[in-house]
């Protein structure tokens, strides 16, 4: 099987290498200094042996043949014997000086100046001495280039000379590097085995119950949940595992309470949206019952005089053209009763309640083409102000009317209780302005009424709640008028002040181009 990049056994796999191979490393690094330590001292305690060789030599020449401490530089077989020393233990740039400081010369080679000072300062000191020098790339970082030794050379517990020499490192260095190699391959196939068996024991210990537990979780559906082994384990995964089981039979058993409930809900939304329809029909049906009254005071005039028309018809000593113009005034008169009845017709047919591309000032006239002809706004002169740059809406305009009609109704009868308690004169005026900015179009209806006392400006737009005399209002006219205008994501609001007119301020959101 394939091994996905992002699975969690791939995640344990790679965090379990870097741990071994860090901790190894780590381990691998201690082990470096401290071999390399060792090495080192190694090496200094072959420094004291040379020495110690070497003063056993000048003993043996100050002993058996009486030497002069100052001649045994200058005794042949001493300097070869030092140099097949410095030569066979690895070191190099020996300088000796005798007990009065002089360079013992060894040949044409001249002593190095470092180590002829260390061989002065150790003649002087009487005191063995190691020191490093030099810089150049360890085994994992930089380290010394050389060990510089020096050492008084005692007879007879009296100092007869000092020698320095130094060694390189390099020899160590070069050592551990090839220990090193054998070392990180050694680490690599130790990861390499760990890895495995701990995948092998995480896989069997956190995984596969994990694998378990997410294909209990992802088949888990329609509250149908497929038969899965839970983890019989004690410990915090077979816990885990025991808990995802009994919460999922839980979601299993609290399914069907939830979908009782969701469907209880949805039935009771609709129950509520089939009354809010028969409410906003039912007040659009009071609207229509006082236009009615309009209306039928209003043909009453035409239909008088289509009678008369008729009347002069039916004459004998009408001539034909009399007869031609009677009946061009008879179908003019017909023709406005059509019109004032399709109009009613039209405001009082149900709404689709479906919203579609809508002007607003088209809305507007034809509402006020409906109601200018009403008794009720005899007497009242509107101003209409269509200063909007934009009234395209997405809206059903035929509910849209219903508000501008329900507002304007409302505006003519304060105004007509404001001329039944006002005793002067008083100009009966109905303000009408639009206007829109970059995503909203408002609409203003202000009137010269008696206005609203401010205790009921907070109650105007509650259900049932009037003014009027009783049979003069349902109390629901402002009321659908708000949750027209807030279902099409608009704000209706009224402000006032008492003696001072009212005005109902409706802003709906434009249509996005």
């Amino acid at each position: 099987m394939r091994l996905p990049l992002y699975s969690l056994r791939t995640g344990i796999m790679a965090q379990l290498m870097f741990l071994i191979i860090a901790a190894m490393l780590l381990i691998h690094v201690a082990e470096l200094k401290f071999s390399e330590n060792n090495l080192v001292q190694a090496r200094i305690q072959a420094c004291r042996m040379l020495v110690l060789a070497l003063e056993e030599n000048i003993g043996v020449l100050l002993r058996t043949k009486g030497m002069d401490p100052r001649n045994v530089c200058r005794d042949p077989v001493f300097m070869r014997s030092m140099s097949g020393l410095l030569s066979k233990g690895g070191f190099s740039d020996g300088v000796l000086v005798d007990f009065t400081g002089d360079v013992c010369e060894r040949g044409a080679e001249r002593p190095d100046e470092q180590v002829l000072g260390l061989a002065k300062e150790a003649l002087k000191t009487s005191v063995w001495n190691t020191r490093f020098t030099g810089t150049t790339w360890g085994v994992i970082w930089l380290g010394p280039e050389h060990l510089a030794v020096s050492s008084p050379l005692f007879f007879q517990n009296r100092a007869v000379g000092a020698v320095a020499f130094r060694s390189s490192l390099a020899p160590i260095y070069e050592t551990l590097r090839k220990v090193q190699k054998i070392v990180i391959a050694y680490i690599l196939l130790d990861t390499l085995v760990l890895t495995l068996v701990g995948i092998l024991l995480l896989s069997r210990i956190v995984v596969k119950p994990i694998r378990k537990m997410l294909k209990m979780a992802s088949e888990y559906r329609d509250g149908r949940m497929i038969p899965i082994a839970v983890e019989s384990s004690t410990n915090e995964i077979g816990e885990l595992s025991r808990s995802l089981a009994a919460m999922l039979k839980r979601l299993d058993e609290n399914k069907g309470e939830l979908q009782a409930h969701i469907n209880s809900l949805e039935r009771a939304n609709a129950d509520l949206q089939q009354a809010q329809s028969s409410l906003v029909r039912s007040e659009k049906l009071a609207s229509v019952g006082r236009l009615a009254a309009g209306v039928a005071h209003e043909i009453g005039n035409p239909i008088s005089i289509s009678l008369g028309y008729l009347e002069l018809l039916r004459k004998a000593d009408v001539t034909e053209e009399e007869r031609r113009d009677f009946l061009e005034r008879l179908e003019t008169e017909v023709s406005r009763i059509s019109r004032i009845i399709r109009q009613l017709l039209d405001f009082s047919r149900p709404s689709s309640a479906k919203p579609e591309k809508t002007h607003v000032h088209d809305v507007l006239r034809k509402s006020m083409t409906i109601l200018k002809p009403q008794p009720m706004m005899e007497g009242i002169e509107v101003r209409y102000h269509p200063e909007a740059g934009d009234d395209l809406l997405i809206a059903d305009p035929n509910r849209l009317q219903q508000v501008f009609v329900n507002i304007v109704m409302n505006a003519a009868d304060a105004l007509a209780e404001g001329r039944r308690t006002c005793s002067g004169e008083k100009e009966n005026l109905l303000f009408i302005r639009t206007g829109s900015d970059d995503a909203n179009f408002t609409v203003e209806f202000s009137d010269t009424g008696p206005g609203i006392p401010q205790e009921e400006l907070t109650h105007i737009f509650d259900p049932f709640y009037t003014t009027k005399e009783p049979g003069k209002g349902t109390g629901l006219g402002l009321s659908v008028c708000y949750r027209i205008v807030e279902s099409m994501g608009g704000v209706i609001k009224a402000e006032s002040r008492e003696g001072q007119g009212a005005t109902i301020l409706v802003t709906l959101p434009l249509a996005k181009s």
